[in-house]
């Protein structure tokens, strides 16, 4: 028999429930009861196998409530039936008389609570219960297997990242213990999932003993601050020579009981590291043969000035000298011959002032005289060709200076004096030259409008990028800082003792 309650009431609670009775009157009196307990209920009756495995196959079903004892049925094989079907439904008998051995016989059979017929006003708070419970038993059902698939999913995930996925855990009296570790172990840090487990101590001794101070170091800081751990450095691999860059990435939490749990995945990164490395030895290789070639300019530069003054300078001075003597033999009034001498002679020396111009050029000979020398030498010359002021100040001692270092210094100034006269429309230069015990500084400062950031980077900027090459290779740095309106101010910085690596000393270095 199908029937639906017909009252109905915001507060009362629907409910589904197969009555296994043979009583008609029963079935009504247990409908009665229930409908006065609040409930909206839907109910099918039956009383026999076949009905209630038809039922049960109808469902769902929120509870069953059975009679002990029926001429073709009984509770107790009610209750296998309910079993055969392994549905997680509470199973209450009401029954009229029923003995408190057969009752705790039901019960270790799997039934959750028996009522008597005569106390119908435990049947209620009965229900309340066991309907409780079994929301609960079907959400922690419901919990555990959405943290099966959450974990699958995981896994899935987890087993596709290019690194390993790892939970750390550090306890309040330092033990150390790896929670998780995703099946990539192996082949990242050749030490199994299950090995490293089972002795946390592994990773550390797989780290490079010249890293490991920098690993703790970050592990203690990420604890003390709370702040994500990210660490780089090398482990080799047991019983090989193989070495390994990895990148360690993970957010830490604070568990209740006070350990801290670290969260997140372990890269290879050595590719990147090898490519970085090569990178670097090229940046060397490249900055090698920049400097072979400033080299070599500067001493094809020194040869040609020596050349021009020596030969051609010795040259032109014998050519006057013959040009002299040829002019105080000649007649005294060959007027024409005089006149044509005279220019021949203002011809050389000006021929002559070039040649010394050149060379000055190419290479200032005041140079050997060292850098203050040259540098109060050029400002002179620059406020002489451009009218415009430019005082020197310099240390109380003059600065002893190895020639490269003393060309490279020279130059810097002369490509920034240039870059003033095109540029800056200034109207005072100010230059200060100051070597300390293990530093040179030169620094030129002008009043003009001041260069822009950009300028800086532009592709056009090839002075600029000399500059810095220049001092690159001597291992110093130019500094640049201008401000709209108020002029420019370069500071050149170089080491009196610098030894650059070479490149195979860069990749030893950075892998072993």
């Amino acid at each position: 028999m199908l029937l639906s309650a017909s009252e109905s009431a915001a507060q009362q609670r629907p409910v589904r429930v197969l009555i296994v009775e043979d009583s008609e009157d029963d079935v009504l009196l247990l409908v009665w009861e229930l409908k006065r307990g609040g409930y909206n209920l839907y109910y099918e009756a039956v009383d026999t196998r076949v009905g209630m495995e038809a039922a049960l196959r109808s469902g769902p079903w929120d509870i069953v409530i059975s009679d002990y004892s029926m001429p073709d049925f009984s509770g107790l094989e009610a209750l296998a039936t309910l079993r055969a079907h392994a549905l997680d439904i509470p199973f209450v008998i009401v029954s009229g008389n029923i003995g408190e051995d057969v009752a705790v016989e039901a019960m270790k059979a799997g039934a959750h609570d028996y009522v008597m017929k005569r106390n119908l006003s435990r049947l209620i708070p009965a229900l309340d219960r066991e309907l409780r419970e079994a929301d609960v038993r079907r959400a922690r059902v419901r919990a555990e297997r959405d943290l099966r698939e959450n974990e699958a999913r995981f896994r899935a995930i987890a087993s596709n990242i290019p690194g390993t996925v790892y939970q750390f855990m550090l306890r309040r009296d330092g033990n150390r213990s790896f929670p998780y570790v995703s099946g990539d172990c192996a082949r990242l840090l050749g030490v199994s999932p299950e090995a490293l487990q089972a002795s946390p101590a592994v990773f550390r001794e797989l780290i490079h003993a010249l890293d490991r101070d920098g690993y703790d170091q970050a592990l203690e800081r990420s604890a003390e601050q709370l702040t994500d751990l990210n660490w780089e450095g090398r482990i080799q691999l047991p019983g090989s020579d193989e070495i390994k860059w990895i990148n360690l990435r993970s957010s830490p939490r604070v568990l209740e009981h006070g350990a801290l749990l670290w969260e997140g995945v372990i890269w290879n990164i050595t590719q990147s590291k090898l490519a970085e490395i090569e990178i670097r030895r090229s940046r060397q290789q490249l900055q090698e043969l920049s400097d072979h070639v400033q080299k070599v300019k500067e001493d094809e530069r020194a040869r040609i000035a020596r050349e021009i003054h020596d030969d051609i300078g010795g040259n032109l001075t014998a050519i006057k000298i013959d040009l002299l003597w040829l002019t105080n033999r000649m007649p005294q009034d060959q007027k024409p011959l005089h006149e044509k001498a005279g220019a021949i002679e203002r011809l050389v020396d000006r021929t002559m002032e070039t040649t010394q111009r050149i060379s000055r050029d190419l290479r200032p000979g005041i140079l050997d005289l060292g850098l203050i020398a040259a540098i109060e030498w050029q400002a002179e010359e620059f406020q002489r060709r451009m009218a415009i002021p430019c005082e020197v100040t310099t240390s109380d001692d003059d600065v002893y200076l190895d020639q490269d270092l003393c060309v490279a210094i020279f130059r810097i100034f002369q490509e920034t004096l240039t870059n003033i006269s095109k540029y800056a429309e200034a109207t005072r230069v100010d230059v200060s030259l100051v070597a300390g015990e293990d530093v040179v500084v030169l620094e030129v400062f002008d009043n003009g409008r001041g260069i822009a950031r950009e300028q800086l980077s532009k592709p056009g900027s090839f002075g600029i990028r000399g500059m810095r090459e220049r001092a690159r290779s001597l291992g110093g740095d130019v500094e640049i800082d201008g401000v709209a309106g108020a002029g420019t101010r370069i500071k050149v910085e170089i080491p009196l003792a610098q030894a650059p690596e070479t490149g195979s000393a860069l990749t030893q270095k950075a892998l072993f």
